[in-house]
């Protein structure tokens, strides 16, 4: 009997990543960012979206295109 060997390349193929980082950063009420972030509450965002803040935008960061165009719109 025969053993065949399948070889299987080093490539990871996971698509989400392993760390907690957003794809991109929503617009939130400010007063409501550090209440989420001290007390785990999930927060809301202009384009509806609903969760938790774990992490703080740094310039560049790419944003989510709805709250910009929701937000754009305020500015006016």
């Amino acid at each position: 009997m025969a053993t065949q060997t399948i070889e299987r390349p080093d490539i990871d193929e996971r698509t989400e990543q392993d760390d907690d980082t957003p794809k991109v950063f929503h617009y939130v009420k400010k007063d409501k960012i550090a209440e989420s972030a001290v007390m785990g509450s999930h927060v809301v965002a202009l384009c509806g979206e609903v969760f938790p803040v774990t992490k703080s935008a740094k310039p560049g960061s790419p944003v989510c295109p709805k709250c910009k165009k929701i937000y754009e719109k305020m500015k006016k």
